[in-house]
């Protein structure tokens, strides 16, 4: 058996390769050479199928990848590994962690999702038969713990008892951010430069966004918004008022308008970041907040909503208050955006945050713990997979 220092034959399984999931099992990698890495990854589209018949399409198109040996599988919870289990039963006796990026219990859904509890029951189904599961924020998983809890006290009969406390045994590491130089913000121009830089979906709050921008036109804000993010092929019909508003708003103060849409280039993007004062999430919903993190180590100063996965990692005065209706919560928002231009205008800087406990290099040490907790708790179960501890409790 593996120990924690053996290099280890790592398959990564990613059923839905979002940019987010693909930047967290490349990071991995980047950050831990020394383990030799597989990665399967299904693109992030057709959800629902994607969901349910990644099983399906792992097994049939990459058995011979599937069936060579490795120490670890390390796949995302969108993974049916249950099934796959089944399809390729080569793979059921390889110690696994199930890594939850978001769950489908907190995620906001359209009414025929609501009906669908496949979608929650196929990540429920691979959380309980991994060695170790792991999920990128507290928000996360308890979200995640809370919603399996009602699902499961809701379905008819033949429940098993005892199924939570298999769940809860769940650790929470965040997805792991690469260190860069910090950037120093010199310009002396009045104009706050403010980066939104989200996908352009409706969980992201569009509509608060669009709020914002008409209470910043109306008041005449010295300031540019940058709208970047990941755009698809439907996005919500606010974007195009959006744009409208903002071209209007910097015509009225007499300066270019800034980026709007996906920046293709990385380098551009970079340069994007480092321009800008602030970083802003309108999001309903975020599970970790790559985005703003990613652009407050650039030097910006983020602002963002008082709930989700946010209080983890951002002080109070880097947060606003959602209030009941979308006009008051923008007020917030643009309450401190003026403070900031007040700043900005006087020379003064604006708070800058490290994130030194997301870079450093105590984050890939818990994944390595992990690594090893996953290969241990496996080897060390019976092959029924129903180990108990003296006190009859199911353990890891």
């Amino acid at each position: 058996m593996p120990t924690q220092q053996t290099p280890l034959r790592i398959l990564v399984l990613s059923a839905y390769d979002a940019a987010s999931h693909c930047q967290w099992h490349k990071t991995l990698a980047a950050l831990m050479p020394e383990h030799k890495w597989t990665v399967l990854a299904l693109p992030a589209r057709y959800f629902s199928w994607r969901i349910r018949g990644n099983a399906l399409s792992y097994a049939f198109t990459q058995r011979a990848t599937l069936e060579a040996s490795y120490d670890l599988i390390l796949a995302t919870s969108m993974v049916d590994l249950s099934t796959l289990r089944g399809f390729v039963p080569a793979i059921a006796d390889t110690p696994t962690v199930v890594y939850f990026h978001e769950n489908q219990f907190a995620y906001p859904q359209s009414e025929q999702q609501r009906r669908n509890a496949e979608v929650q029951l196929v990540p429920l189904y691979s959380a309980l038969c991994a060695d170790r599961i792991v999920f990128n924020s507290a928000f996360n998983r308890n979200s995640f713990l809370a919603g399996a809890d009602a699902l499961l006290k809701q379905l008819p009969d033949h429940v098993p008892k005892g199924l939570m406390p298999l769940l809860e045994a769940a650790e929470v590491i965040p997805v792991p951010l690469l260190k860069v130089a910090p950037q120093q913000k010199c310009s002396e121009a009045p104009i706050l430069e403010i980066l939104w830089n989200h996908r352009w979906e409706y969980d992201k709050g569009p509509g608060l966004l669009l709020e914002l921008c008409k209470q910043i036109a109306t008041e005449r804000l010295p300031c540019r918004m940058h709208i970047a993010g990941q755009q698809f092929r439907q996005e919500p019909p606010e974007f195009d008022q959006i744009r409208a508003l903002l071209k209007q708003h910097c015509e009225t103060l007499g300066i270019d308008y800034g980026a709007h849409g996906f920046v293709e280039s990385a380098e551009a993007y970079e340069t994007l970041m480092a321009f800008c004062d602030v970083v802003l999430s309108t999001a309903i919903h975020d599970f970790q907040g790559l985005a703003i993190q990613e652009a407050t180590l650039r030097g910006c100063a983020p602002l963002a909503p008082a709930d989700l996965a946010y209080p983890e990692y951002l002080p109070a005065d880097n947060l606003y208050t959602r209030a009941v209706s979308e006009c008051e919560t923008a007020q917030n928002i643009l309450r401190q955006l003026k403070q900031w231009q007040g700043f900005k205008s006087r020379g003064v800087a604006l708070p800058q945050l490290t994130f030194d406990t997301l870079t450093s290099g105590a984050v890939i040490d818990r994944y390595r713990d992990a690594f090893a907790a996953a290969i241990a708790a496996h080897h060390s179960k019976s092959p029924d997979y129903s180990a108990r501890s003296s006190n009859g409790k199911t353990t890891f």
